[in-house]
């Protein structure tokens, strides 16, 4: 199974960055995560940045690898433990199937990108930045698989 984070935005802090690659290396050989960075949609000051949604929904849905299961972080979405992100994980190694994390830009996700997500991830119900976002996500992701994999670094 591959993991993908598809993520509106480039230019990171150098600290998000060097989180993400750290948890990326860290991943199993079985389970690689590659993230992909999309640009983010120009956006106009006074307008709601639905025109900014719909170009950055255009590049994530190109960036979706053939046949991965989309998931759409959203605010609204499910919030699993650590624990239960870990069987989800196991029931889609289980499937064959290999999910694609979609994290949005400033105004969020394209209603057309959530349509096409497998499933809603919220992270928190607390407002994050989308780079700290990211970085949780990497960080869950590789907590889950250590779950999986019986490594201690996970403490229940």
């Amino acid at each position: 199974m591959k993991l993908t984070l598809i993520a509106v935005g480039h230019k990171m802090p150098d600290w998000i960055a060097a989180g993400v690659d750290d948890y990326t290396r860290r991943m199993p050989p079985d389970m690689p995560m590659k993230l992909v960075e999309v640009k983010p949609g120009h956006r106009v000051a006074g307008e709601d940045g639905e025109k900014a949604r719909k170009i950055e929904a255009g590049r994530i849905l190109a960036a979706l690898p053939a046949g991965s299961l989309p998931v759409a972080l959203d605010e609204r979405g499910a919030q699993l433990t650590t624990r239960e992100l870990a069987d989800w994980l196991a029931s889609c190694m289980a499937e064959g199937v290999s999910p694609a994390f979609i994290i949005g830009g400033a105004d969020g996700l394209d209603a057309s990108v959530k349509t096409r997500a497998g499933s809603l991830l919220g992270l928190s119900k607390l407002t994050l930045p989308h780079a700290l976002a990211r970085l949780m996500l990497v960080e869950q992701l590789y907590r889950a698989t250590c779950i999986l994999k019986n490594h201690p670094y996970h403490r229940d």
